[in-house]
């Protein structure tokens, strides 16, 4: 039994308070806290008289370290989830060190103002010494290891489907599938259709930074960065079909280069439209992407986040979204010294997704595995002092737990490759 505060209360956040609450038995008790107290008061109220989980809510300023640390202390929580934004993470990962709570995240770290001086002299230290420029990486959070180490508690980094699931699958293909594995392909395709003629699927600003963004991928030992969506392959996809996927930066690859011996080579691939790119071409060429302020009748407004006001809500997207998401991983290597290949992947449905929890499946593939990895935390099954990759742990009670909460999962052991 776990009393768990989740910070957050957007699309992701609800599929994860929606499933700690069909999981009652471990989470007796969660807390919604976010900046705007009616989104949680709205959903708590949805679920009461529906769960055993007894639902609080909180108003809180996730950037606000003390306040946060004396919520925490107040409501003496077993874990924290951390479904804000990323901006947000090393600020309630402070709080959690000031409180004593072991953390759990979707989403590495990133810099809302990627102009700040102080930030923008690491970045850069780091872009000349790892050679790709991505505005995300783990290295901030992986520094709080010391601290976290020294306090006893844990912080599970990424426990979303990609990081976090595709991270899962690596570790379990590794385990019982291969002495060695040499490449690594996450595939992420979305095969479905919300009947807009632009809307992203998650947060606009993280989704549009991160796609317009240089692509890189690890090789023999080094990063390889290319022009943005310059790397273009056609995937047939179970349950989905031939889709058009491109080559970007992700930051599983950081990691699993990191922990999974021996890889030669990890790309990471997301299926795009050709209506997808030309709008957001043209965005980028008027320069809406940028998160640079410009002054518009005397005010200062960020060009991404004016569009984000404009865009459709992802978290609205769900009842109108058809068709379906496969997700997984194609590995090759060597198990007792043969060649071996297989694909390891997930297929989910965007409407079953809505009749269960009112989101679409973007949502739900990230929220699912948000709850399974606080719950493994909470349990002590996945408990250890330091920051970790969801790959570092024993992939066993995770991938039960996809197969028990909505996300069950394939393994192909004969799949087309990614030439």
């Amino acid at each position: 039994m776990a009393k768990l505060l989740i910070i957050g209360c957007g699309g992701v956040a609800s599929v994860a308070i929606h499933k700690c609450c069909q999981n009652s038995e471990v989470f007796t008790d969660i807390m919604i806290a976010s900046r705007t107290k009616s989104k949680c008061d709205a959903i708590k109220e949805q679920l009461e008289g529906k769960t055993a989980t007894k639902i609080q809510t909180a108003q809180i300023d996730a950037m606000d370290v003390a306040a946060l640390a004396a919520l925490m202390r107040s409501y003496a929580p077993d874990a924290v989830l951390n479904v804000a934004l990323p901006y947000q993470d090393l600020a309630i990962m402070d709080a959690c060190l000031e409180a004593g709570v072991h953390y759990i995240d979707t989403a590495n770290y990133e810099c809302e103002d990627t102009n700040d001086p102080a930030w923008r002299e690491i970045y850069e230290k780091r872009c000349k010494e790892l050679g790709f420029t991505a505005f995300f990486d783990y290295s901030w959070q992986w520094a709080y290891d010391e601290k976290f180490k020294k306090s006893g508690l844990t912080a599970l980094l990424g426990s979303g489907f990609d990081p976090g699931v595709t991270s899962v699958f690596s570790a379990y293909a590794l385990k019982h599938y291969f002495d060695t594995i040499e490449t690594i392909d996450i595939l992420d395709c979305n095969g479905g259709d919300h009947g807009y003629p632009f809307a992203t699927n998650f947060n606009p600003e993280i989704n549009l930074r991160e796609v317009s963004a240089p692509g890189s991928y690890w090789e023999d030992g080094r990063w390889i960065e290319i022009p943005a969506m310059s790397i273009h392959r056609e995937y047939d996809f179970a349950e989905v079909g031939k889709k058009d996927m491109y080559l970007l930066h992700h930051e599983e690859i950081e990691s699993l280069a990191k922990n999974i011996p021996g890889v030669r080579r990890i790309r990471f691939f997301m299926t795009f439209g050709q209506s997808y790119l030309t709008h957001m071409r043209c965005l980028e060429n008027v320069g809406m992407l940028s998160t640079t302020p410009v002054e518009f009748n005397g005010q200062q407004i960020v060009p991404i986040q004016f569009l984000k006001a404009l865009l459709p809500d992802p978290a609205s997207l769900g009842p109108r979204t058809v068709g379906k998401t496969n997700i997984g991983c194609i590995f090759t290597g060597l198990n007792d010294g043969k060649k071996k290949t297989i694909y390891i992947y997930n297929v989910c449905d965007h409407q079953e997704c809505y009749r269960e929890v009112g989101s679409q499946a973007i949502s739900y593939t990230t929220g699912v595995p948000a709850m399974i990895g606080a719950m493994l935390v909470a349990q002590g099954k996945w408990q250890k002092p330091g920051v970790y990759n969801l790959e570092q742990f024993d992939p066993d009670p995770f991938m039960d737990a996809l197969n028990r909460w909505g996300l069950p999962w394939k393994v192909d052991e004969n799949p087309a490759t990614v030439e």
